[in-house]
């Protein structure tokens, strides 16, 4: 077995387990340092072109993949720097504790009966227009960004880290930062943020997959959330979204989706586990357990298929 793997999933496991007890810092985080660096960026590119908007993808994803690059040559000299720098990249491109505090922070809110203060928490974990939420309906909002940034947070993290190691964790972020950035649907950024959009598409699709395997395994109701997923999660917008949301619906027995209202823009979205029931303040700490159990799954099978991989090639070697 080589060490490479094996210290990969030391370093992962560590990465994660420094999450779940430090969440993401206050200041100086990696990710908002890309994100000005990606800002500054556009500000030097933006063109209301679909070229231009892909140049910035590549520079800016382009370049957070050679930084994780020259940093993981560098930290091969010793196997305590490897496992170094895959644990800080793993804590620096993870969310799952933050994303959990936020979310029950708004359901404390919501069983408190302020349903002001949900409101004005809600914009940290997602983008909806919170003043046309009622508690029900915040609740659900919430549920589904702990469904959705669990694929995007966590998992996906987790998958492209175990393919590619510390660039491949680094670049997962970058790309989804950048989406979130550019990749909305909006006049300035129809055209300009098309390749952001197309490229986190394509590199959430397998992290989605899993969770929504995941969701199926770990939620307490396997063949519901199966159904739900299969019947509803092609009916999402998003073709990464709708996977995690409708197996996260089903695992926990509970609709979702319907009317949504982004930047007072109303829209109808699909209805997800129809056959669920609706969403109540008590399924934000549920769907918070899931999230948590789904990404120490998701671990497990990361670092597992990194050292699987690593046995076939061991014994491709003494063939």
């Amino acid at each position: 077995m080589r060490a490479a793997d094996r210290d990969y999933a030391y370093g992962a496991a560590a990465g994660l387990l420094g999450d779940l007890l430090l969440g993401d810092p206050r200041r100086g985080h990696p990710v908002a340092a890309f994100g000005r660096a990606a800002g500054a960026v556009e500000r030097v590119l933006w063109r209301d072109h679909r070229g231009w908007g892909a140049l910035h993808t590549a520079v800016c994803a382009g370049g957070a993949v050679a930084v994780g690059a020259l940093a993981a040559c560098a930290g091969r000299r010793s196997r305590a720097a490897s496992i170094g720098l895959t644990a800080a990249a793993t804590w620096a491109v993870v969310g799952g504790t933050s994303l959990g505090r936020e979310a029950r922070a708004i359901g404390g809110a919501l069983a408190a009966g302020d349903v002001d203060v949900a409101r004005e928490r809600l914009p940290h974990l997602c983008g909806r227009d919170p003043e046309a939420l009622d508690a029900d309906g915040i609740a659900r909002a919430v549920v589904e960004s702990v469904a959705e940034n669990t694929s995007d947070a966590v998992v996906g993290a987790l998958v492209w880290g175990a393919v590619g190691g510390v660039p491949g964790l680094i670049g997962f972020r970058a790309v989804n930062t950048l989406d979130a950035m550019v990749g909305h649907r909006s006049a300035t950024y129809l055209r300009y943020g098309w390749a952001s959009a197309r490229l986190d598409d394509v590199a959430g699709w397998p992290g989605a997959r899993l969770t929504g395997l995941l969701a199926v395994a770990a939620g307490g109701a396997p063949r519901q959330a199966l159904r739900a997923w299969r019947r509803d999660a092609r009916l999402h917008p998003s073709p990464n979204a709708g996977v995690a949301e409708a197996s996260f619906a089903g695992a926990l027995g509970v609709r979702l989706g319907g009317t949504l209202s982004y930047g007072g823009r109303v829209e109808e979205r699909p209805v997800l586990n129809g056959e669920g029931r609706d969403v109540t303040v008590h399924d934000i700490e549920r769907a918070v357990r899931l999230s948590r159990r789904v990404g120490w799954l998701a671990l497990g099978v990361s670092a597992g298929a990194r050292l699987a991989r690593a046995r076939r090639k061991k014994k491709g070697w003494a063939l």
